[in-house]
């Protein structure tokens, strides 16, 4: 990769060979009808998230940006930057067409459903 006088935003894939990557901090808690993923991802936008379903594993990407961070003049040091990564095996027991993701004061939520067949069920008695 050749040095510019202009700060050119390299793509995801650039980004995971050229930037550093560090595992955000995850919950995951689960209800009957569903499975909740909290990831923390301080300073990313909805802009600079990418979610995907590949190969049966769930893939959480978010992009800081880079360039400020490193080019700060820091005085004291102590928290890793990078952007966040994170791959998580997908039980059969997730609806993939349903997992929905919001993000919220630098929360990731990503809501993975139950497959019916899962979910607890009460049987009336007759």
């Amino acid at each position: 990769m050749t040095e510019t006088t202009e700060t050119k935003k390299l793509t995801w894939e650039e980004a995971l060979e050229y930037e550093p990557w560090v595992a955000p901090l995850i919950d995951i808690y689960e209800t009957d009808e569903n499975f909740y993923l909290i990831a923390q991802m301080p300073g990313v936008t909805k802009d600079n998230i990418k979610i995907k379903l590949e190969n049966g594993h769930l893939v959480i990407m978010g992009r800081i940006d880079y360039d400020s961070h490193v080019n700060r003049k820091y005085v004291l040091k102590e928290i890793e930057s990078g952007n966040f990564y994170r791959k998580f095996k997908i039980s059969d027991n997730i609806n993939t067409d349903k997992i929905d993701a919001k993000l919220e004061n630098g929360l990731l939520e990503v809501t993975l459903p139950k497959q019916e067949k899962i979910r607890p069920r009460r049987i009336d008695i007759k």
